[in-house]
């Protein structure tokens, strides 16, 4: 078979007048339609939305679990097979003659503070701490829960979390962007990294369907990010003294953030990012981002002097090893769900023997992730209760890989979902910066530096965190803290009223310009998938349209179910991008391996033109 020259251009139509000039119409206006419809669901019908949003979310994750896991470990293998291949390591994301467009302290700064900046302020501490208390070799018996024995496993699930899986599914999209558009000078948008498989098909209905998947999902992804940081922005300042308003307390004692205090925060978060993105990013991103950077390593400078310096460079270096002999295990394991006819099969004759709504709710009781032998007999209903020891202990044994696959399900499959979702804006924005480097360079510097510095702040932040709960010196103040409040409750712990208020000050100051910094480049990212890869300025318009629609979809969907309403929404968005993603890696594979034969032909790799260097 004849190797032809490399597709170097997609026409993609836009609308050349009117209120969608510059524009793909059908991908703008369908993409507006899905989002808008689904803000007006969950303001308009809040419990029906919640309702149905969790039914195909529990069908997503029975079904789906899986493929979840196995798109993850591709990526991982994908990323490093790239690196370590001699004809793509050496490949440019541009021409031959491109140099990097930023140093690489900027690179990396704006990678961080794109993909991972909020949600590290969040679980750093909160992650450590949760997988301290429980996590699968607690669930299997092998360690006790909230002991000095369970340190080593709370390391392996965070760094598995926020490793070398997260990194990759970034790498991915932005590797296949940047190679498509400054390579062969195609646009800079989703549908261009499937040219390999579609061709030119993807001008017309195929390509306008990847590209609208990409943009709900970004906004989905982009969703939860904000999500998780509104609640830790409205924890911030509650410890700040912005006053009791901003919770509400509900019967049982619990409290949850206000309503007016969701929409207070998002005013202040979405009004900054969009007053940013209509004056236009320029310089303005990197700048930013260099400041949060230099943020973050004061914050960490902070805990290296005054938290748990040893015990947290301990966690660090052993964690890092134990996640490493991990990975081949972990990286493929899947737990599924015990049904009840298999549970009641492996129980003893006097479990089986109790009436069916008895024996339903020892199920029930046996099958959640979130508690203990000891909750679980404390919580058997009347009739159970009365069982041999030794029967109960049987009964709750039975359900461990159910329990395994609730904890699955809540944590690493949420996490995947997130990080695919969270793909489409961090790619994007990677292939911008990232154009002039090698393959080898870009998927190193993408996928291992950024990890390691997140192993850093979770060994040290979240370390000092768990340091403190053992020995007594935190007297329960951290974990029983909220997820968002936890980093603040430590600084409680560990320094003085005024200091500590201080300190929380300039957290929030940190999270408040992460927050800004990432619902800005996604307005952008939107409208630049929107416009075929046009990164040029936008009508005021449809950057206003996208800063409210992000407002609206995380305010409205905190309202009505909280942020497990936002994850439901991300989980059930993601999945058609991991599809997406998937054909990603499958073009790369044959464009570099095209690509070489080529070169060995004397073929051209590139378009003669180079694209217009990324602002």
């Amino acid at each position: 078979m004849p190797i032809k020259p490399a597709l170097t251009e997609l026409p993609i139509k836009t609308a050349a007048s009117g209120f969608y000039r510059g524009f793909t119409k059908d991908v703008t206006i369908t993409a507006k339609l899905l989002v808008g419809a689904l803000i007006l669901w969950a303001i308009a019908f809040p419990d029906q939305a919640a309702s149905v949003l969790g039914a195909l979310n529990s069908i997503i994750l029975a079904s789906f679990s899986y493929w979840y896991v196995y798109v993850m470990a591709f990526f991982v293998i994908l990323c490093f097979a790239l690196a370590l291949w001699p004809t793509a390591g050496k490949l440019k994301l541009g021409l031959e003659s491109d140099k990097p467009e930023f140093s690489n302290f900027s690179w990396f700064s704006m990678m961080f503070g794109a993909g991972i900046g909020i949600g590290m302020l969040t679980f750093a501490t909160a992650e450590p701490m949760y997988h301290f208390g429980s996590n699968p070799a607690t669930i299997m018996g092998d360690t006790e829960g909230s002991t000095a024995g369970n340190v080593r496993d709370a390391y392996i699930w965070s760094f598995t979390h926020w490793g070398l899986a997260a990194w990759a599914s970034y790498a991915i999209v932005g590797l296949a962007l940047g190679y498509f558009s400054y390579r062969r000078g195609l646009p800079l948008t989703i549908r261009s990294a499937l040219v390999p498989i579609f061709g030119t098909k993807l001008s017309g209905p195929v390509g306008h369907a990847v590209d609208v998947v990409a943009v709900v999902a970004t906004v989905l992804g982009v969703a939860q990010t904000l999500g998780f940081g509104v609640e830790q922005f409205i924890a911030g300042l509650s410890r700040i003294g912005f006053g009791d308003w901003l919770y509400t307390t509900a019967a049982d004692g619990s409290q949850s953030s206000s309503t007016s205090a969701i929409i207070f925060a998002l005013l202040i978060i979405m009004g900054a990012s969009t007053l940013s993105a209509l004056s236009g990013v320029g310089k303005g991103i990197k700048w930013l981002s260099n400041i949060n950077m230099g943020l973050s390593f004061f914050v960490l400078t902070f805990f290296v002097i005054f938290g748990s310096t040893f015990f947290g460079l301990s966690a660090l270096f052993v964690g890092i090893w134990d996640y490493l002999l991990s990975i081949p295990g972990n990286i493929f394991t899947v737990w599924s769900a015990t049904p009840m006819d298999a549970f009641v099969a492996n129980v003893p004759a006097s479990v089986q023997a109790l009436p069916a709504k008895t024996l339903s709710a020892v199920y029930d009781g046996a099958t959640s992730p979130w508690g203990t032998l000891a909750s679980f007999t404390e919580g058997l209903p009347e009739g159970a209760a009365s069982l041999p020891a030794g029967d109960i202990a049987a009964a709750y044994a039975a359900a461990t890989e159910s329990r395994l696959s609730g904890w699955q399900g809540a944590w690493t499959i949420f996490y995947w979902a997130w990080w695919i979702a969270f793909a489409p804006f961090v790619g994007v924005f990677l292939a911008r910066i990232s154009k002039g480097r090698t393959v080898r360079e870009y998927v190193l510097g993408a996928m291992v530096i950024p990890a390691l510095m997140c192993f850093v702040w979770f060994a040290i932040v979240g370390g000092t965190a768990i340091d403190l709960e053992l020995t007594g010196e935190a007297n329960g103040a951290i974990v029983g803290a909220g997820q968002a409040d936890q980093l603040f409750a430590m600084l409680g712990v560990i320094l003085s009223e005024t200091l500590a208020w201080l300190m929380s000050i300039l957290i929030v100051v940190l999270l408040l310009t992460y927050l800004v910094t990432s619902a800005d480049s996604a307005v952008l990212i939107i409208n630049t998938i929107n416009a075929a890869g046009d990164e040029g300025p936008k009508a005021r318009p449809h950057i206003l349209f996208w800063g409210a629609a992000l407002a609206l979809v995380v305010g409205g969907l905190i309202i009505a179910g909280g942020l497990g309403a936002i994850q439901t929404a991300m989980v059930i968005g993601a999945l058609p991008f991991s599809f997406v993603m998937v054909l990603m890696g499958v073009s790369l594979i044959k464009a570099i391996w095209r690509d070489g034969q080529r070169i060995k032909h004397g073929l051209p790799t590139t378009s003669v033109v180079a694209a217009e260097p990324a602002e």
